[in-house]
């Protein structure tokens, strides 16, 4: 029985992506950009500061109080990028950001997923034998609530999985019962610029992934 896999952050890029939010519903609100810097209001909005690497930062606005950050990094100046974190969170931001999604959904399929987090949820613990299958070729180390499974040739800085482990419910005082998440974050080298229309044939290969890394099989819904 395949256990269900839940998409949590789907981050994608676009030459002009602020046209998709070119209406009454949305405000963009630039932080970064030549001759601008306002690092306060984004370190008050997403709790993360501004690295070098991100050349230029916005701030989309919805309708319905969303704000979601808006990045131009220095290694691609001709796209920005749309992060949409936390897409399956048991709270109200995640029902938004779920809903902004479909809005876009329709329009957005000829552009290139960046980022795709993978969540497993389970109720009370992950399963040991999961545990004991991550540790089977990749070292573990824990940082603050957060588990972190690397490889021998994993650098500081990885641009293809990342895998970690970490209890949900400490994050979310919404949730009556203790969960704790297994997380695969896909990344550029990973997904190979593939476009949202192509997301099933993604989905098959990150399937696939997890299996052998973590022993599970998973389904993850087609968006």
């Amino acid at each position: 029985m395949k256990l269900k896999a839940e998409i949590d952050s789907f981050n994608f890029t676009s030459n002009h992506l602020e046209s998709y939010f070119n209406n009454e519903d949305y405000i963009i609100e630039t932080i970064k950009s030549v001759g601008v810097f306002n690092h306060k209001i984004w370190l008050n909005t997403f709790h993360k500061p501004l690295t070098k690497n991100i050349v230029e930062a916005k701030i989309l606005h919805t309708s319905t109080g969303l704000q979601v950050p808006i990045k131009r990094f220095s290694r691609s100046q001709d796209k920005q990028t749309l992060e949409l974190a936390g897409l399956h969170g048991y709270n109200d931001r995640s029902k938004l950001l779920n809903r902004l999604f479909d809005d876009i959904k329709d329009d957005i399929q000829n552009e290139i997923i960046t980022r795709l987090d993978v969540a497993i949820d389970f109720k009370g613990k992950i399963p040991n034998k999961v545990i004991k299958k991550l540790c089977e070729d990749r070292t573990l180390f824990t940082y603050r609530n957060t588990t972190y499974y690397k490889s021998e040739s994993e650098k500081k800085c990885n641009n293809r999985l990342n895998i970690k482990t970490y209890n949900k419910s400490k994050m979310n005082n919404i949730l009556e019962e203790t969960i704790y998440r297994l997380e695969f974050s896909f990344l550029n080298s990973y997904i190979q610029k593939i476009k949202v229309k192509d997301f099933q044939i993604l989905c098959k290969k990150m399937e696939k992934t997890i299996k052998r890394f973590s022993g599970l099989l998973v389904q993850i819904p087609i968006l």
